[in-house]
């Protein structure tokens, strides 16, 4: 029997992973609250399924005595150390294809949340009940209309698209990875990143984190935004400059933002932008909701079944469908 540890999030019993890998392996969940827990407990894994709540650096990788595979039970897959496995000829893969319509409905409710003013709003007339009317969430702009901006046309980056045309916004799209020519299937427009940010009404990140995209909106991009402008993360917290964010809407700068994501979670108090969020007077227009966009009861039947079907192929000496360091599998 093989062994496979899930990391994190997961409390036993893990009825999904038992199930799908009966007969072949052996579940333990660690429940491990950072990566210092799984030094001496890993060593002997044949399989990992980490999530979210911890990250597998390479001093971890490195006690791996005899690991064929690591999968990210999620999308992103920044927290493993992807180098630090490649050397070690160990593949990982994630799950890329769950959670897209909870994503794209989360950014769309952020979305309609900041331009309908919904926080701002409820928030003041819970304390004050004045004014009792439509003044209370002035100003309201017409989504219909308007521009929304996607950076990042993959999966979850086309599913707000559609849901964005189908309330008649103009959408744009920014994604310099995007295979030539599919745009045209979606009937979204590709620009650059200075146009779309100059644009767009609002601006939806769906990009994963890498060197490149990490405070993609930075002080500098934020000022290239409409002062009007509303800007909705429900990708990766990093690829945001949460203090530039902070400083931007504070300033008056931007008119909102919806954010799922930041750059550490759960966030500190001292955090400049949750500092904005908590502050009574003057209310910000600015949501923030706890990394909850990927989650559906049913979402997470998905991903875990998805990833114990993706350990249980490696295990049977199968070719992994998902693979990100592909350069192991050729």
């Amino acid at each position: 029997m093989f062994q496979v540890y899930v990391t994190d999030h997961l409390a036993p019993p893990a009825e999904i992973e038992v199930r799908e890998l009966a007969g072949l392996a052996r579940v333990d969940c660690l429940l491990a609250r950072g990566h210092h827990e799984l030094k001496g407990r890993v060593d002997d894994a044949d399989a990992l399924i980490i999530f979210h709540e911890i990250t597998l650096p390479a001093d971890v990788i490195a006690g791996l005595q005899r690991c064929r595979v690591i999968v990210r039970g999620g999308v992103g897959y920044d927290n493993v150390d992807l180098e630090a496995a490649t050397a070690r000829g160990i593949p990982v893969c994630n799950v890329p294809d769950y959670g897209v319509d909870e994503v794209a409905d989360h950014a769309i409710l952020l979305t309609l949340a900041c331009s309908r003013g919904l926080a701002r709003t409820e928030r003041q007339l819970r304390r004050t009940l004045q004014p009792w009317d439509c003044h209370s969430v002035e100003p309201v702009p017409r989504l219909a209309g308007a521009t929304m901006g996607i950076v990042g046309l993959g999966r979850i980056g086309a599913a707000t698209a559609m849901r964005a045309k189908a309330m008649r916004m103009r959408v744009i799209a920014y994604d310099p990875y995007l295979r030539p020519g599919l745009e045209k299937s979606f009937g979204v427009p590709m620009v650059d990143l200075d146009t779309l940010l100059a644009e767009s009404d609002v601006v939806s990140l769906h990009t994963p984190l890498t060197g490149e995209t990490r405070h993609l909106i930075d002080a500098r991009a934020l000022s290239k935004m409409k002062p009007t402008a509303l800007l909705v993360n429900t990708a990766r917290g990093a690829v945001v400059d949460t203090a530039a964010l902070a400083e931007a809407l504070g300033a008056g700068r931007l008119a909102g933002a919806g954010i799922d994501v930041l750059p550490q979670e759960p966030p500190t108090a001292s955090d400049p932008l949750i500092q904005l969020w908590r502050q009574e007077d003057p209310v910000v227009n600015l949501v923030i909701t706890p990394h909850t966009a990927f989650y559906s009861e049913a979402g997470v039947v998905e991903i875990r079944t998805k990833a114990a079907r993706e350990v249980a192929r490696v295990l049977r000496g199968e070719a992994p469908k998902y693979c990100v360091n592909r350069e192991l599998i050729g």
